[in-house]
């Protein structure tokens, strides 16, 4: 876990320290440099793309942006998803049951597409894309609360508020939602590697952040079309996604089994 900690710290840092000190900006084209490999001359260390555009600094800028995006979804998906599911694990019987049906008939529909045509519906609105993501992952975060919380409501402390007079939203949020702290910071720490994944695969398709701004996924799409020629146009924001993604997987399995060890205790 500390390894991983340690990993995405120094990738955040280093995408919001290097822009600053390169001396090229990320949309400024140099025709003289098209395709220019990676090395140390010019502060070229990740060379540039097919506009002369210097490729480390938009490659830094691609991080920000993409860890941006699924950092607020996840925090989008768990506002919904924890308000969502306390309170239909909390009231129970048929508000619970009609709320349940509703996630599970929500599970059904094709969320991907959905969030294609609510891009393209809104002309692409980066703010949107937080949203969008947000809405496809607070489904399991409901349903993982909702069985926690089912668990939480027989507990001793819950039955002493509900019987001194506590309000129903009170106990919620005062005594039931901080009770799923550690569910919830595991998942949250899982969900984020999903919606990086979702925000690159729609800026693969050209849905997601558009020029002149840029994400690993934008830049895995351009690396594609140059990958016979330019292939470290590709392979450099690929394997900083992968890595990203396989830090986050391991820290969130570092903190279940974490969570894990303290609730057998």
């Amino acid at each position: 876990m500390r390894w991983s900690a340690a990993i995405l710290l120094f990738v955040l840092l280093l995408a919001i320290v290097a822009p600053w000190l390169s001396p090229h900006d990320f949309q400024n084209t140099n025709f003289n440099a098209i395709l220019q490999s990676p090395g140390l001359s010019d502060g070229r260390f990740f060379g540039t793309d097919e506009f002369g555009r210097d490729l480390f600094v938009r490659t830094m800028l691609g991080i920000r942006i993409t860890l941006l995006v699924a950092v607020v979804a996840s925090l989008v998906s768990l506002v919904i998803g924890v308000t969502y599911g306390a309170v239909a694990g909390y009231i129970g019987g048929r508000v619970d049951a009609v709320m349940m049906r509703l996630v599970d008939t929500l599970y059904a529909l094709p969320f991907i597409f959905f969030v294609i045509l609510l891009m393209v519906a809104f002309e692409r609105n980066f703010f949107l894309i937080f949203v969008a993501i947000g809405a496809i992952n607070w489904l399991d975060m409901a349903r993982i609360v909702r069985g926690q919380t089912l668990s939480l409501r027989e507990r001793e402390f819950v039955e002493a508020a509900r019987l001194t007079g506590v309000s129903t939203v009170r106990i919620i949020f005062r005594h039931i939602a901080p009770n799923l702290l550690g569910i919830v910071v595991v998942y949250v720490t899982l969900s984020v590697p999903q919606a990086i994944l979702v925000e690159s695969f729609l800026s693969f398709l050209g849905l997601g952040v558009q020029e002149p701004q840029t994400s690993l996924g934008a830049l895995v799409n351009a690396g594609v079309k140059q990958m016979e020629g330019a292939s470290w146009m590709l392979l450099i924001p690929a394997a900083l996604l992968a890595l990203i993604l396989m830090c986050f997987n391991f820290l969130g399995d570092a903190l279940r089994d974490f969570f894990d060890a303290r609730h057998v205790r």
